[in-house]
């Protein structure tokens, strides 16, 4: 069984207070841990927070050895259980017309937005996977659209083994609209375990209340057909109306034949 959380933290702002980090990180950690995901992919948040996040975490290690952290820059990231899974190389994208020069923008994009990746292996399996964990810009339609084709294009010169991918994020869209259909076409084998386990669709980002009348689901795990989900949720516990974020977590099962 593998188990992944993708989960937008929301970064750590003061303002957000009775919701702010100090006063829910222990909730979201707590879900989290009793999960036991094999591995975490988390958006938003600065280093601090997230290394604060990491301190929460007992079982799992923040994949950050080949990224040189920008203060002001909020990261995707990838934490991992290392007792479940060893990872054998990783690395950041930028979503820019220059990749590979940190915290660059294009394509009109409100933010510098990028994608982290690994090549892992299940240990107890032996068996040898990719997973990418991204963010994409909050307004433009057409800069998802150009984001998305730079993490395809690149990943796919990283994943020289052409090993199968899990692609985790934060989309700011519906898997009903361009992003996903650019997926389709560059990535066929990806498939949408929500829509295979056939739930019913549901708004994954709300307001610190649990409620968007207009939201939809916008974070998406997507996964090669190598990997058979046998459950996915949207986590929507809170405690005292304090919610762990502004967006519900997703947590996914999988087996990996």
């Amino acid at each position: 069984m593998l188990k992944v959380v993708s989960t937008n933290i929301r970064f750590d702002n003061p303002a957000d207070s009775p919701n702010d980090w100090n006063g829910r990180r222990k909730l979201l950690t707590r879900l989290i841990n009793e999960f036991s995901p094999d591995i975490i992919g988390t958006q938003e948040g600065r280093e601090p927070q997230l290394k604060d996040f990491e301190s929460l975490l007992p079982s799992h290690k923040l994949i950050d050895l080949n990224r040189e952290w920008i203060e002001e820059r909020m990261y995707p990231c990838i934490l991992v259980n290392s007792k479940t899974i060893d990872v054998i190389d990783s690395g950041d994208i930028w979503l820019s017309e220059t990749p590979f020069e940190a915290g660059t923008k294009s394509f009109e994009s409100a933010f510098p937005r990028l994608c982290t990746w690994i090549q892992a292996r299940v240990i107890e399996t032996g068996k040898d996977f990719f997973y990418v964990n991204t963010h994409l810009d909050h307004v433009l339609d057409k800069t998802r659209k150009a984001q998305i084709k730079v993490l395809i294009s690149e990943v796919k010169k990283k994943n020289i083994l052409e090993l199968p991918i899990i692609l985790s994020g934060d989309f700011n869209e519906s898997p009903a609209e361009d992003v996903r259909e650019i997926i389709n076409k560059e990535w066929p084998n990806l498939s949408d375990p929500w829509q295979s386990l056939g739930k019913s669709e549901q708004t994954s980002f709300h307001k610190f209340d649990g409620t968007h009348d207009n939201g939809s689901r916008i974070d998406w795990i997507l996964a090669d057909k190598s990997f058979h989900a046998s459950s996915m949720e949207i986590v929507q516990d809170h405690e005292d109306n304090i919610y762990p974020s502004d967006h519900f977590p997703v947590f996914a099962e999988f087996t990996y034949e």
